[in-house]
């Protein structure tokens, strides 16, 4: 689904997003969804319904908190995710799109991330898995999400995987502590 995106700038990158609590380029519903995780504390917006987006129904959903690579900046951005062996799942689809999300260069570039699941929040390592263990965690986020398997065959890059591993416990995100 492309409407309600936001119109890129002339340099075609996507302009700040409205209300500065996201990553520009997001969907108004993705920043109404994300305000409502942020505001209540993680206790609503956990699970979300794409039904009336795209049919696909419930599904869980983390923060994950980064610094943009080149702005500076703390993002937060609400992702799907899975879980697997104690470790949280997150899929780097951008819809299928040609170039990886910049979330995944962020992290990719410090190698810092936070995320947080419902009530929970965590400073985490992350990894990508390879080979046989990428097809298997790959295979269970198709599970959860079909769309991802329609995102990969429309696009020529491998979709990156990012497993998150929490180390240490941190206070749940607010909007308030994002970079105005």
């Amino acid at each position: 689904m492309r409407g309600g995106r936001h119109d890129p700038s002339p340099s075609g990158e996507p302009p700040m997003s409205v209300t500065d609590t996201a990553p520009p380029g997001m969907h108004d519903w993705q920043e109404r969804h994300l305000r409502r995780y942020l505001q209540s504390g993680g206790t609503e917006g956990h699970i979300f319904d794409f039904g009336p987006i795209n049919g696909e129904g419930y599904q869980p959903i983390c923060l994950i908190k980064h610094v943009g690579r080149k702005t500076g900046r703390t993002l937060i951005l609400p992702l799907i995710y899975g879980m697997v062996e104690g470790e949280i799942v997150i899929v780097a689809s951008k819809g299928g799109a040609p170039s990886h999300p910049a979330w995944y260069l962020n992290i990719t570039a410090s190698n810092d991330i936070e995320v947080q699941v419902a009530t929970q929040a965590f400073r985490a390592t992350w990894r990508e898995p390879a080979a046989a263990e990428r097809q298997r965690i790959w295979d269970q986020m198709v599970a959860i999400y079909p769309p991802y398997a329609e995102y990969q065959e429309s696009t020529q890059r491998l979709i990156p995987l990012v497993l998150m591993k929490p180390v240490a416990a941190t206070p749940v995100f607010k909007d308030t502590e994002l970079d105005r």
